[in-house]
């Protein structure tokens, strides 16, 4: 249920917060201050321009992440319903998801410069082989009993994905991207890090550098609170779209 876990949610943040407070007091250091003193200083951000930094990040997030659904999400399909495909992709997938991908971020920025397009096929490179293997794994594990009445029925290739495939699937995709999402969010801060003056990544290094940590946990608290907002959105679209499932 959306309510249970909203309220969940709530009780984490309030706790989140007593223990940040508590910590904050017991070091008395300027290296880590009060939440209270970072709230406060959230406005002044936003009234010098903030936003541009937050529309960077979420511009490479959601094209990265819309890449790699949509290349992940054709393949897994393939892979899942063609063994060939499978038989065929499988070394490559299998041999490439372990290796760090963080690790290729020169050779990237070599061939697609230091702007937009390195730091999105980044994220796409490390979350489009997580998107692949849930979807063909989910794919493979729908009972092919389900299929029996509407094939018997006349139903086609179409017919059977929209009405058997998608809604078995379903689940273990928006799983898949809330998992993909806070992988794709760790990356992005640490590829705005370099080639670029705007984005959430760029901003908490350069507020680190210049020693000013209210500006620095501030972008880290907006950054955590639009990874949060993002997961309560697939939350609700997991409420909308899988009602049958158990909550």
């Amino acid at each position: 249920m959306i309510f249970k876990k909203m309220w969940n949610l709530a009780k984490g943040f309030i706790l989140f917060n007593f223990i940040w407070y508590l910590l904050a007091l017991i070091m008395n250091s300027r290296v880590l201050p009060t939440p209270d003193k970072i709230y406060v200083h959230l406005p002044t951000l936003l009234q010098n321009g903030f936003e541009v930094h937050i529309i960077a990040s979420l511009y490479r997030l959601f094209l990265g992440m819309f890449i790699s659904f949509l290349i992940g999400t054709i393949i897994g399909l393939l892979m899942g319903y063609f063994p060939s495909m499978n038989k065929l992709f499988n070394p490559l997938v299998y041999f490439v998801y372990p290796v760090p991908k963080t690790a290729l971020l020169p050779v990237v920025m070599t061939i697609y410069g230091l702007g937009d397009n390195s730091k999105i096929m980044i994220i796409v490179l490390i979350t489009v082989f997580q998107m692949i293997v849930s979807v063909r794994d989910a794919v493979i594990n729908v009972s092919k009993e389900n299929y029996h009445s509407l094939i018997s029925l006349g139903a086609s290739s179409l017919q059977l994905f929209y009405h058997v495939t998608f809604p078995a699937i379903l689940t273990e995709l928006l799983t898949s991207i809330r998992v993909t999402l806070g992988t794709a969010l760790s990356v992005l801060f640490f590829v705005e890090a370099y080639g670029t003056k705007q984005g959430m990544g760029y901003f908490i290094q350069d507020a680190w550098s210049r020693i000013n940590y209210i500006d620095m946990y501030s972008g880290i608290l907006i950054l955590s609170l639009i990874g949060v907002s993002l997961f309560i959105i697939i939350d609700l679209l997991e409420n909308r779209f899988c009602k049958w499932k158990k909550q």
